[in-house]
């Protein structure tokens, strides 16, 4: 018999339960035993709906109220002494650590976020030294492996690997210079142990150990500490599931085929091509091979004849007995499931296939491997095989026009008409900026009544004029704010906007829409990704409107705001039958007849976001430069068709950008914004490593913390970037949008921005 498996499911409940009682839990108005138990209710919720879909090994251990690796730290007692000693509670402690905490005489930042691998996924960076005393608070992995054994159900426990856990972290602040992480794991090792050994006591078959560190090309440098750590563990441990996912193995195939652990998973729907070297690899061993045949990180229905055809041909080589059909991934990067989905078309929702219905796809597969007769089985091979075909008969279709524009660009639309020293000049006559310009990154907080006009306008309570006055009324009060506390470059501030990518996407041609499938960002912050169908065109103006709105009210220059075409494929789901160059490029020249149009409109600073180009790098370096030679060209593409008098400004954050900053200078924007404070201004020393010529913002305040830096914070995070960049140079800005922030706290942080601005103009006169 075939097994079916998934490997990880969405935690934010079918209705965004998590979010609602997290933040309700902030707010004061929910316990932590309510939060307790509204946790468990979508854990429940989750294992019985596997179940129903006839999944064989359901996982268990995955679960998380804000991020796993946060879980895993708190778990192991990797806690940084900032937050320790405050008298918070240990669930206190733990949000304190994701998010920062301000209240009741205690002041914490928040840990910092990195993107997880190459998806849109934030994880909490786990901080070491060598003054970290690793122990096992609680075992999360077995808590919930009884909670779903209580409900009947069986499942899988999840366990982040040690290798993946110490690789992915960084050294603290008080770790000696040249600390690696690595170094520790010879203390790590015991704690997971006591944790699988834990385990094995209470009934537990086997074991999902996560290490997707191994589609990475430094796993290789591991090889040693692969082979310790699981020389150690397989002797205490159940059955352990070796889980990589993400990327294909390489040459990490050769020693983690050879380690002490019952199956090894692998990704088919990123990497297919790597299933022959790895069933050679397996087939001298005894491992079970995981195949991950259902994507875990789109949302097109499984072309189940295709997957049929790989894991038969595991199945063939290897028999059936040492196969298990499985997703590539968690399944946290898709929604929970179609069901709640009513605006879609009959045929747009018959492409489509979420969390619960990729499980289904996955019983599916095995079951038909596994030689069932059952007519249900049949009939759904059958659906899905008339589905497949009706949806390349749609991909048929394309708008000649936008395919025609592809391909007549030419070299001279990726370049500015003069250097940045000419342009700079050019610029600053018509922007009259000080010395040190404060601006914001684009966003200003989201309130509660911009949120429920919205709401009114789709329920159609309220008339497109009267929610239009209501945006301008926003708009405004934005506008008068910044000039009040003496900002230099205003924003319009958003109001109007939902989310960065889906709003784009609901003014292009191209983009279909969901009302409910929600993907967790980072903690609470959940987003609805647009998903790309077609061609993709800009039939009118998207922002000209509001932003030209904005200039009217003020003598002081507005910056339009976009978001990038990188960020805007990298954030939806996009297309899988043709490339992501292809549909990149659309995107750019869509944005690019948006960025003439607000110059011809009086704007005279335009912002173009990508904050999603690091993170769609792939993993592999060998395959960067083909992604560069499309991604960076996008980008010039959208923001060079305007005059040399409009400042070009872009926004990147959350992502390693030591190895790529030469491809963010290439980008030739005139301004760069970038997140540095919540990574201890780190990013200084690849400027001083690189240079940078252009004008560059590092973000002087962490804005995914409701904590209000002070003055004197800025103020000394200003004067350690003047130590490596030009004061000519340097433009003050926090971190990131202020959307899913308060107005008290923006107000008090944005004063205290300005007031430190206003100091280094005099100290650096």
């Amino acid at each position: 018999m075939v097994l079916s498996s998934v490997l990880g499911f969405p935690r934010i409940g079918a209705n965004r339960e998590v979010k609602k009682a997290v933040e309700a839990y902030w707010g004061g108005k929910l316990s932590a035993d309510e939060l307790t138990k509204a946790a468990a209710d979508v854990k429940k919720a989750s294992w019985l709906s596997l179940k129903e879909r006839g999944v064989d090994v359901i996982p268990s251990g995955d679960f998380t109220l804000y991020d796993h690796i946060l879980d895993h730290s708190a778990a192991f007692n990797v806690i940084p002494k900032r937050y320790l000693g405050k008298g918070l509670s240990p669930l206190d402690v733990y949000f304190a650590m994701g998010r920062g905490r301000q209240t009741e005489g205690v002041d914490v930042p928040a840990s910092e976020m990195k993107k997880w691998f190459d998806s849109n996924y934030h994880f909490v960076v786990p901080e070491f030294s060598e003054e970290t005393e690793f122990k096992l608070n609680f075992n999360k992995a077995l808590e919930e492996y009884n909670e779903a054994k209580a409900l009947g159900i069986t499942t899988r426990p999840v366990v982040v690997g040690p290798v993946t856990f110490l690789a992915l972290g960084k050294a603290a602040k008080e770790a000696r210079a040249g600390f690696q992480p690595i170094s520790l794991l010879g203390q790590l090792l015991p704690v997971y142990k006591q944790l699988l050994a834990d385990l094995k006591a209470a009934g537990v078959e086997s074991v999902q150990i996560d290490e997707p560190v191994l589609v990475l090309d430094s796993a290789a440098i591991y090889e040693k500490q692969f082979a310790q750590a699981y020389a150690e563990l397989a002797p205490v441990s159940p059955k352990l599931v070796l889980t990589t996912y993400y990327g294909r193995l390489d040459s990490n195939l050769t020693f983690a085929a050879k380690l002490p652990v019952a199956g090894l998973h692998i990704d088919l729907d990123r990497a297919p091509a790597q299933l022959d070297d790895v069933i050679a690899a397996v087939k001298p061993t005894s491992l079970v091979l995981s195949l991950g045949v259902v994507s875990g990180r789109n949302i097109w229905k499984t072309d189940i004849q295709a997957a049929l055809k790989l894991v038969q041909k595991a199945a063939d080589a290897l028999g059936k007995e040492r196969v298990i059909v499985a997703t590539s991934s968690s399944l946290l990067h898709t929604p929970v499931t179609l069901a709640s989905e009513n605006k879609l078309t009959p045929e747009q929702k018959d492409w489509f296939s979420f969390a619960l219905e990729k499980a289904a796809e996955v019983a599916v597969i095995a079951s038909v491997l596994s030689g069932s007769q059952d007519p249900k089985v049949a009939e759904a091979v059958e659906a899905n095989r008339v589905s497949i075909a009706k949806r390349r008969e749609f991909e048929r279709n394309s708008d000649a026009t936008v395919r025609n524009r592809v391909a007549a660009i030419t070299p001279d639309m990726l370049e500015r008409k003069s250097p940045f020293a000419v342009r700079k000049e050019i610029q600053q006559k018509q922007l009259q900026l000080p010395k040190f310009p404060t601006t914001t990154i684009g966003s200003f907080p989201q309130t509660k009544e911009i949120r429920q006009a919205r709401a009114k306008l789709n329920k159609k309570e309220i008339t497109v004029a009267e929610y239009e006055k209501f945006i301008e009324q926003e708009i405004e009060n934005v506008v008068r704010f910044q000039e009040r506390i003496g900002l230099d470059l205003l924003v319009h501030g958003e109001p109007e906007r939902n989310d960065m990518v889906q709003y784009f996407g609901e003014q292009l041609d191209g983009f279909v829409f969901t009302q409910n499938a929600w993907v967790q960002s980072y903690g609470s912050r959940y987003v609805r990704p647009p998903i790309i169908v077609s061609d993709v065109s800009r039939p009118k103006p998207i922002t000209v409107r509001w932003s030209s709105y904005a200039q009217s009210l003020t003598s002081k220059p507005m910056k339009g705001m976009l978001t990038g075409p990188v960020t805007i494929l990298n954030w939806s789901f996009p297309r899988a039958d043709v490339s992501r160059e292809l549909q990149c490029k659309q995107l750019a020249l869509a944005l690019r007849d948006e960025v003439v149009d607000l110059e011809k409109a009086g704007i005279k600073a335009v912002q173009v976001d990508e904050p999603a180009l690091r993170e769609g790098l792939p993993l592999r370096k060998a395959d960067w430069q083909a992604y560069l030679d499309w991604a960076l060209p996008s980008f010039k593409i959208a923001t060079a068709g305007v005059t040399d008098a409009l400042q070009t400004h872009s926004h990147f954050c959350y992502s390693d950008f030591d190895d790529i900053f030469p491809s963010i200078q290439a980008l030739d924007a005139d301004v760069i914004s970038i997140e540095a404070s919540k990574s201890d201004l780190k990013l200084l020393n690849t400027f001083k490593h690189y240079g940078y010529s252009n004008q560059i913002g590092p973000g002087v305040y962490d804005i995914h913390s409701p904590r209000v830096p002070s003055e004197e914070e800025i103020k000394e995070r200003i004067a350690a970037m003047l130590t490596t960049l030009p004061a000519d140079l340097l433009v003050i800005n926090p971190d990131c949008g202020l959307k899913t922030r308060g107005w008290a706290e923006t107000e008090a942080s944005l004063v205290n921005l300005v007031n430190a601005a206003r100091w280094a103009r005099q100290t650096y006169a």
